[in-house]
């Protein structure tokens, strides 16, 4: 990612997160793009999801799709 795309936003995590460390972050730098990496990893890398395949992603978590961890 690029330097301008690194610093739009800040990343952001779920207030559903626990103190686990096991989360992941988002940011929402643009209208075209949803950035997420690893919190315990922030250097490492990311991914990068149209906005979306970002909302089906989240709609089909926040019903449970996927199970529980």
């Amino acid at each position: 990612m690029s330097t301008t795309f690194e610093n739009r936003t800040s990343w952001r995590k779920s207030s559903h997160s626990g103190g686990n460390g096991a989360c992941v972050e988002i940011r929402v730098p643009a209208a075209d793009r949803v950035a997420v990496r690893d919190s315990k990893d922030p250097e490492g890398p990311q991914l990068s999801f149209s906005p979306e395949a970002w909302s089906a992603f989240a709609a089909a978590a926040g019903t449970g799709a996927f199970g529980s961890p």
